[in-house]
């Protein structure tokens, strides 16, 4: 993507999610986000960590539900739409810091997370390769990353990335296995991808810089 496609594509995100923040929750576009809660949390039960970003935490009810679990006391989010940042604000008042933010500028100190979480937000990204590049330097070496996404078999998803290139919706790309797994074997290994559902994946990998 050239420049300006993809500052446009990052203001399309930013718009879209302002007006479905205060709905997110309930409504049919935050489905989809939800339906991908418990198979991340049962990828972190059980696990004690010292702290964990959430990487387009939107309304933070993800990290609510984190925080549940009692695995860890340092929780960060970071979210593009301001409107989403404060509804979490709201939600999870002082357990948890929200940081409005670009998922390519990581405003924290090389090694400063145990895990980071991607929740339905990876295929708005511009600039998948960067965002990854970030978030290998903010994880702990072998540190955890969770990716929750979309997922459509081969047809369908050709259907749905011809659509996404005239979407005002700040979509990118579906990613298919094989394209997940290359993207992540530049920074991290032990990659685990699996089919959730009909409509979504979840990958994981461990940090290897």
């Amino acid at each position: 993507m050239k420049g300006a496609e993809i500052m446009n594509n990052k203001e399309n995100s930013k718009k879209t999610f302002n007006k479905q923040a205060f709905e997110y929750d309930s409504n049919i576009q935050g489905q989809h986000a939800r339906k991908l809660y418990q198979p991340i949390l049962e990828v972190l039960s059980g696990k004690h960590i010292s702290s964990l970003l959430d990487l387009g935490c939107g309304t933070g009810e993800l990290l609510k539900e984190i925080y549940l679990l009692g695995i860890t006391d340092k929780l960060i989010g970071m979210d593009i739409s301001p409107n989403m940042i404060s509804v979490a604000k709201q939600k999870l008042s002082n357990t948890a810091k929200l940081i409005l933010g670009d998922s390519e500028k990581l405003p924290f100190q090389k090694n400063s997370f145990d895990v980071v979480v991607c929740n339905d937000s990876f295929h708005h990204y511009p600039s998948p390769d960067k965002v990854l590049e970030e978030v290998s330097r903010v994880l702990k070496k072998e540190g955890l990353l969770i990716i929750g996404d979309c997922w459509q078999p081969i047809g369908a998803r050709q259907i749905m990335n011809c659509y996404m290139k005239h979407s005002n919706e700040g979509d990118v790309k579906i990613y298919s296995k094989r394209e997940m797994i290359s993207f992540l074997s530049n920074h991290f290994c032990q990659i685990e991808w699996k089919k959730i559902g009909y409509t979504s994946s979840l990958t994981t990998a461990k940090n290897v810089d």
